[in-house]
């Protein structure tokens, strides 16, 4: 396709089937194949969730506090190097930058595979290599974020968001599906080798990508305290400073749920391998649906913001108490959607909000939030799941998602000077 060729008209849309060609997104030959990319990508990555998972608990005889530990090693590079790989979005070409870090990721998917299908996996080897992967996705994440705006067009930019959310749950709900019987049948180590080779797609997906297509900003010039400006850009706009801080604290107590439905799994309803990513499917289940709801929208207001937070821990809080897996399992499907609406609100609020100067600082402080939060917690709720029962780190979770939304989100908003000198800029 060339760069004068009306997308609609290309032989790829007229592949596609007719309810898809009613979304004029999708007549973007980009945009599908960066959808096609990160549903492989992610389908791989739950697959190996699941199978890091259950080899940590089986190595460590099923100690909660090694996942935790485990989970806070994958994240604690986002925490404290999360703006500085915004930087570093901004300041070099995205695809190229995302070509790296998949390339690195597909091979640190790799080496876990080897261990385990050779029999020489040990516990002390998941911690190194947790590590690494947090590293690496320090400027992956929000190189993925600030990639996603290029790719379409700036009034399709909502749509967008949703749709990916969409195609990334429906990857979250095939990856443990997939995962639990062929741990089942032939142990971890395939699942760890698939996720390994679903980076290879996205590869390819963004080498066969056209550039003249996509909406690069300008790249941002080598200068002294980029990091310290976009931490000020962020200070002096209330309406982000607040989205930042609610998606900090969600996530950090109540969006561990790599670590509670496992433990819920294996310790409450003594779940064996088959099942045991049912949890991780049921809140994609309710991410889909959250995302079609999600997509409706082209602007969110804070209350809208804090009113799903607030959804979102009282129905986490709620599934502590379910006295079955199946009980379970359902209540986790509207907690997924009210997960997803929020999460799908504070990152439309964050790319509309800025300009492609500073998107990448911007959302390397989302990613930072919504993941790199993880290390300072998880430990602790992996303590108190292994001495007071997951049941009681889940109802932590979402009690103090709850009123996070309560204080934070629904404080009364005064306007400052600094508002009116920064209005919202026009994005692309």
């Amino acid at each position: 396709m060339t760069g004068t060729e009306n997308p609609a008209s290309s032989p790829a849309t007229d592949a596609l089937p007719h309810s898809l060609r009613r979304w004029p997104l999708l007549r973007s030959p980009n945009f599908r194949l960066f959808a096609l990319g990160q549903t492989a990508s992610n389908t791989g990555t739950w697959m190996q969730k699941v199978a890091q998972d259950w080899l940590a608990l089986e190595l460590s005889h099923g100690n909660g506090t090694v996942l935790g530990i485990i989970t806070a090693l994958q994240f604690l590079p986002l925490l404290l190097l999360g703006p500085y790989g915004g930087v570093l979005v901004d300041r070099y070409s995205r695809r190229r930058t995302l070509l790296v870090t998949q390339s690195v990721m597909a091979a640190l998917a790799l080496v876990p595979a080897v261990l385990v299908l050779t029999g020489t996996a040990r516990l002390g080897a998941l911690y190194p290599l947790a590590l690494a992967l947090g590293l690496t996705m320090v400027v992956e994440k929000p190189a993925l974020q600030a990639f996603l705006a290029e790719a379409v067009e700036p009034a399709q930019l909502v749509s967008a968001l949703a749709f990916n959310s969409a195609v990334l749950n429906l990857a979250r709900m095939a990856g443990p599906t997939l995962a639990g019987p062929l741990i089942v049948l032939f142990g971890p180590g395939p699942a760890f080798l698939a996720n390994a080779l679903s980076y290879l797609t996205v590869v390819a997906c963004l080498l066969r990508m056209d550039p003249r297509a996509l909406h690069p900003g300008p790249p941002v010039a080598r200068a002294a305290g980029q990091v310290r400006a976009g931490l000020r850009y962020v200070a002096e706009r209330p309406d982000l400073a607040r989205a930042l801080t609610l998606v900090a604290i969600v996530a950090a107590f109540g969006m561990n749920f790599q670590l509670t439905t496992a433990l819920m799994a294996t310790q409450v309803y003594q779940a064996t391998a088959s099942s045991f990513g049912l949890g991780n499917a049921a809140l994609a289940a309710g991410s889909v649906i959250g995302s079609l709801l999600a997509a409706r929208h082209q602007r969110t207001s804070p209350h809208q913001l804090a009113l799903a937070a607030l959804v979102f821990g009282l129905l986490e809080t709620a599934s502590s108490f379910m006295p079955g897996e199946l009980s379970f399992l359902l209540l986790l499907v509207p907690t997924g959607t009210a997960l997803l609406v929020f999460l799908t609100a504070a990152k439309a609020r964050l790319q509309l909000g800025v300009g492609e100067d500073i998107r990448g600082r911007v959302m390397s402080l989302y990613t930072l939030a919504s993941l790199g939060t993880t290390p300072l917690v998880a430990p602790c709720i992996g303590w108190l799941a292994e001495t007071e029962g997951p049941r009681a780190a889940l109802a932590l979770g979402g009690a103090v998602s709850a009123a996070a939304a309560l204080t934070v989100g629904f404080l009364p908003r005064r306007p400052t000077a600094t508002t009116k000198r920064h209005p919202t800029p026009v994005t692309g």
